[in-house]
């Protein structure tokens, strides 16, 4: 009776340690390095995600036309929660004074395993004293297949969009910048 009961503990322990999953990996769009900051104050009122990529988890392209969602690569939150924390990150600067204000639609956020990581935004911003401007940001930085390289090029391309914010709210800016 008792080697019947060992046997099937065991069985039920092996069964269990088969199952096991691969551990969930999570990534960040903030950089590990804060930029220094900024003597512009810039708030990011609001970002907006291609519905296809505003998941928790990492989508990759695929050929012309497929998707894949990695379910063991997440980002730390869902990707527009994500993108938005990384972006004010990056416009950090002074609490008082007038504060500018910008609003980015994302239209692209690809991510191409070996290949490189996109973003095109369109971004509208207002500055105080100013009328409000509509500008579009389209940037891609080249990747390897590694998932840290493919997240490090998408940390580039936001710092890209947060350089291209920055020289658009300058006071001496005569409207969108070119990048």
């Amino acid at each position: 009776m008792h080697r019947l009961r060992n046997l099937c503990i065991a069985s039920a322990f092996g069964a269990l340690c088969a199952c096991s999953s691969a551990p969930n990996n999570y990534h960040t769009l903030v950089a590990a390095q804060p930029p220094q900051a900024s003597m512009q104050n810039i708030q990011v009122s609001r970002v907006s995600m291609p519905p296809q990529v505003d998941r928790p988890q990492l989508v990759v392209r695929q050929g012309n036309s497929g998707l894949a969602i990695l379910e063991t690569e997440w980002w730390g939150a869902n990707l527009v929660d994500e993108f938005r924390s990384a972006l004010q990150d990056q416009l950090r600067g002074p609490a008082a004074g007038p504060k500018t204000l910008v609003r980015v639609d994302v239209q692209r956020f690809d991510t191409v395993p070996g290949q490189y990581a996109a973003l095109e935004a369109w971004w509208r911003m207002k500055r105080p004293g100013a009328a409000e401007m509509t500008c579009r940001t389209a940037v891609r930085t080249p990747a390897d297949n590694s998932i840290t390289n493919l997240v490090n090029a998408h940390q580039a391309n936001l710092r890209k969009l947060a350089e291209a914010l920055r020289r658009a709210a300058a006071p001496s800016s005569a409207g969108c910048p070119g990048a």
